[in-house]
């Protein structure tokens, strides 16, 4: 379980770190993310971003364990 919790933790930095970079590289603002903006709401869901950040994570685990 610690194990986890550090890898979680050292992802979680990495991304907060990288986050300026991904930010302008489009990433959060692909097509097929919904976007609903009113007067006083914004609501945003970004389905592409999960789906192309899932299909990287299970790479790098496929990666690592095999």
């Amino acid at each position: 379980m610690s194990r986890l919790l550090i890898t979680l933790g050292i992802v979680l930095l990495v991304a907060g770190l990288l986050w300026p970079w991904l930010q302008k590289s489009g990433l959060g603002r692909l097509p097929g993310d919904i976007v609903i903006e009113r007067e006083n709401f914004r609501f945003y869901l970004p389905i592409t971003t999960s789906i192309l950040i899932s299909v990287v994570i299970s790479l790098i685990a496929w990666l690592l364990n095999r």
